[in-house]
């Protein structure tokens, strides 16, 4: 929290920072999945996809950027289509040289760059991934290749001799990538520097659970969450989930607190604080049993007004039955007997 608060006070120093990033999977012969995913990200917000069941995927806000530059959706189609290619070829070699003959394996590959837009430096970096642990980077100051790996040796020493390749990534790096970034920048930035604030609420799913603070439709994702007592942040009975995606592009979050060792007199000493990155005012949230959303109230309630109906429709239904009986036995009673006219019929 005290990082999150420096980083708060800083914001100018750290705003400046821009970043696009592009993510890739390839898993051969997977059947519930596209076996190629190819994703794109300027300043962490998703801006368009490609896979090799539906081919490109643009999100809404980008499709204006994308038909004025017809050429960088035709480089990011075509390379998209390589890496597949590629990737599906690499994965062959490496189950060669790990003697891999069975089971669905994963090649993944990230890479993108950073840009400064005050000071106009930037960095890039490439890396790949097999079978969920990281394998091979590439080091832009040496224009090589490292294991990150003891499996990838024999991969470093072959792609360390493909001169043309690392050349290309190099200048990938150093130049084009920052390029694009600033392309993307420039025409998003009206909506990548928006701020939007969250709905807070407290939820609770019985009396004894903990009490979730929940955030959710917040823009940026450079947010922070968190209880305290009496003022004071607090740590202890405290479980932080992590920052997720919405599918409108905003984000949500969730802390809990465990409240079965909080006495009731207690509650009001603590509240739920949201902080996010550039908005000086926070939203504070009362513990306050009022003010939270529980199943567990629902149910009480249910519960309460089952046992006052229940009863009362078993007495209105018996008393129905009652005015009914006697009403029926009025309808289908025989007429009083004439006793004048009995007696002449038996004359």
């Amino acid at each position: 929290m005290k990082l999150f608060l420096l980083l708060l006070c800083f914001r100018g120093l750290f705003a400046a920072k821009h970043s696009l990033k592009y993510f890739f999977t390839e898993t051969p012969g997977a059947q519930s999945i596209p076996e190629f995913v190819g994703v794109g990200f300027i300043d962490d917000v998703q801006f368009g996809s490609w896979n090799s069941r539906r081919g490109e995927d643009i999100k809404k806000d980008w499709i204006k950027f994308f038909e004025d530059e017809p050429q960088l959706l035709q480089e990011y189609i075509s390379q998209c289509s390589t890496f597949h290619h590629y990737f599906k070829d690499t994965i062959k070699t490496l189950n060669q040289h790990l003697n891999q003959t069975e089971g669905v394996h994963i090649l993944q590959m990230t890479s993108g760059c950073e840009w400064d837009d005050e000071t106009g430096e930037s960095n890039g970096y490439s890396q790949y991934g097999y079978d969920g642990e990281d394998f091979i980077v590439f080091d832009l100051q040496t224009g090589t290749w490292i294991t990150a790996n003891q499996q990838a040796e024999t991969t470093k020493l072959k792609w360390n001799t493909e001169h043309g390749r690392l050349q290309r990534y190099k200048n990938f790096l150093s130049n084009s990538c920052p390029e694009f970034l600033k392309k993307h920048w420039h025409y998003g930035r009206s909506f990548l520097e928006k701020e939007i604030l969250p709905s807070v609420s407290l939820l609770q799913k019985t009396s004894s659970s903990p009490v979730s603070c929940h955030a959710t439709g917040f823009y940026p994702d450079r947010a922070a969450m968190f209880w305290r007592k009496d003022g004071e942040e607090i740590h202890e009975g405290v479980d932080h989930r992590e920052i997720l995606p919405n599918n409108d592009g905003t984000f949500q979050t969730t802390v809990n607190l465990n409240v079965s060792s909080v006495r009731p007199e207690d509650w009001k000493k603590y509240d739920c604080v949201f902080q996010l990155s550039g908005v000086e005012n926070n939203i504070v949230t009362k513990l306050h049993k009022t003010v939270i959303r529980t199943n567990w109230d629902e149910n009480n309630r249910m519960e309460f007004l089952s046992i006052i109906i229940v009863p009362v429709l078993i007495l209105v239904a018996a008393v129905g039955f009652f005015v009914y009986k006697k009403k029926r036995e009025k309808e289908i009673a025989p007429p009083p007997v004439n006793m004048n006219e009995f007696s002449e019929a038996l004359n």
